[in-house]
C-alpha cells in the first residue's frame, strides 16, 4: 500500500501539514508506505501550464507519486472560502494523469484535511475539496478532518497531537483509507 500526502502551507510547522502527515503517520503505522508533498516541496512548482513542453524534477516527482498511490490525503488551508492557490496548483499539476489507465484518483480513496479561523471556512473549503476530488474521479472518505484553528489548539508544545478529538478522528479516517484499499 502506497499512500500520498499533498498539502501544507509556505509557514513552516503549519496545522495543515502536521495533520496531513499525522495521518500519513497513522496508515504507516498500519503498514502503508507514505510519501509527504508539504508546503516546501509544492514550493517547488511553477504554476501549472497544461501547454508546457515538459516538467520540471519536482512536477515529475508530485505526478509520480500519486500516479503509484493507492490513496491519497489532501490537505489546505480554508483561505477566503477556499483552497489555497498552492495546494490547488499542485492538485491542477495532476491533469497531467488524465491519460493514464487510471486517469486522476480514479477508484482511489482520498482522506481531506482542511484548517482554517472559523467554522464557516472549514466547512466551505472542505466541501471545495470534496467537489475537486468527485471531478477527478476519487472517492473522498466520509471522514474530513476540519480543524478550527480560532477555537481548537490541536498541538501540544512538544508538537504532538494533543486534542483527543482530533487523535480519534485521524486515525478514524487512517482506517477508513487503509480499509478501502484493502477491500478494493
Amino acid at each position: 500500500m502506497k499512500i500520498v500526502g499533498v498539502g501544507g502551507t509556505l509557514r513552516d510547522g503549519s496545522s495543515t501539514e502536521r495533520i496531513v502527515a499525522a495521518v500519513l503517520a497513522a496508515c504507516a503505522a498500519a503498514g502503508a508506505d507514505t510519501e509527504m508533498f508539504g508546503g516546501a516541496q509544492l514550493r517547488e512548482l511553477p504554476h501549472f501550464n497544461p501547454e508546457a513542453p515538459e516538467r520540471n524534477a519536482a512536477e515529475q516527482r508530485l505526478t509520480e507519486a500519486v500516479r503509484s498511490a493507492d490513496a491519497i490525503v489532501i490537505g489546505s488551508p480554508g483561505y477566503h472560502g477556499g483552497v489555497s492557490g498552492l495546494v490547488k496548483n499542485a492538485i491542477d499539476l495532476l491533469e497531467d494523469l488524465r491519460t493514464d489507465s487510471r486517469p486522476y484518483f480514479e477508484g482511489r480513496p482520498v482522506g481531506l484535511v482542511v484548517s482554517a479561523a472559523g467554522w464557516q471556512a472549514t466547512g466551505v473549503t472542505l466541501t471545495a475539496l470534496r467537489g475537486i476530488v468527485h471531478a477527478m474521479r476519487g472517492w473522498p472518505t466520509p471522514l474530513g478532518i476540519a480543524i478550527n484553528s480560532i477555537v481548537q489548539k490541536p498541538f501540544a508544545s512538544d508538537g504532538s497531537i494533543a486534542d483527543r478529538e482530533l487523535a480519534a478522528a485521524i486515525t478514524a479516517q487512517a482506517n477508513q483509507l487503509i480499509g478501502f484499499i484493502t477491500r478494493s
